[in-house]
């Protein structure tokens, strides 16, 4: 795996890192590329500043794309359980499909990093992932001192699913970025989305994922997680030659806008190395 940290990000070098030096001439004569984007977790949506711009961008590169409201978004949190978040994920691919796409990548920020890596982990229709500021991680909640409140809701989920309540809406916590959220949903659907063993954590979907598939993740050097992202689930990523680690500069919420660039050259590299479905 590749890594490029934001020093070796100047000017045309950019592109021909993360080009990988693979053709791309002509590709799009044969490929159509289809990005769905998964946007991350409440308070954010399709429409929030800091992922929507990307999508008229990404529009601009010829690509098929589109933008669905998630179950984690701030209109829908949280609605239903993980299994039916990747079947939408699968509804939204077979859309793309259908209008022509040969190539699927999905782009996830923050809590949409996971759902990518899960469906892909699912066995999901998907060629290459792009993972921005990966966000939502069941383990650090359950383990890390400074989110002790998510680990109370979690040990809460599980006694009542224990106590043969675990269909009963309750209240349960969640923090994103530090700002710490309640979740009204019953102990299983919380359980599916934050239980450290469960799909929608990292770490565990991490080393599931098809040897084929390539993966970019890009972090900024002001993200929470900047310093634990690799231990976390980057370094259990099946060996892949296009597979890259990229740290840009900005926080959380600049990861989309400052690694566009990097991410269409990336793109434009990997779907000429992904397996044909």
């Amino acid at each position: 795996m590749q890594t490029i940290s934001r020093r070796q990000l100047v000017g045309a070098a950019c592109a021909s890192a993360l080009g990988g030096g693979l053709p791309w001439a002509h590709a799009q004569d044969a490929e159509r590329i289809g990005i769905l984007m998964l946007h991350g977790k409440n308070p954010a949506a399709p429409t929030a500043p800091v992922f929507a711009p990307q999508k008229r961008l990404f529009e601009q590169e010829g690509w098929l794309v589109q933008l669905p409201d998630m179950p984690w978004s701030y209109n829908r949190y949280l609605d239903g359980n993980w299994a039916q978040a990747m079947a939408e994920i699968a509804t939204h691919v077979h859309s793309l499909r259908s209008q022509g796409a040969t190539r699927i990548v999905l782009v996830g920020h923050s809590m949409g990093a996971p759902a990518a890596m899960g469906f892909a982990a699912g066995g999901g229709d998907v060629q290459a992932l792009v993972l921005l500021a990966p966000g939502h991680i069941p383990k650090g909640y359950d383990e890390w001192p400074g989110l002790k409140p998510v680990h109370d809701s979690i040990a809460h989920a599980r006694a009542l699913v224990a106590e043969g309540k675990g269909d009963v809406r309750e209240r349960f916590t969640d923090i994103n970025q530090g700002r710490q959220l309640t979740a009204v949903t019953t102990a299983q659907h919380y359980l599916s989305y934050f239980d450290p063993t469960s799909d929608a954590e990292m770490s565990v979907t991490a080393p599931k994922l098809p040897a084929q598939l390539p993966v970019l993740t890009v972090v900024g050097e002001k993200d929470p997680l900047f310093t634990r992202l690799r231990a976390y689930y980057v370094d259990s990523l099946p060996a892949n030659p296009h597979t890259q680690y990229l740290e840009v500069a900005g926080g959380h919420l600049d990861t989309p806008r400052i690694a566009h660039e990097a991410v269409v050259r990336w793109i434009q590299g990997a779907v000429q190395t992904a397996v044909k479905p």
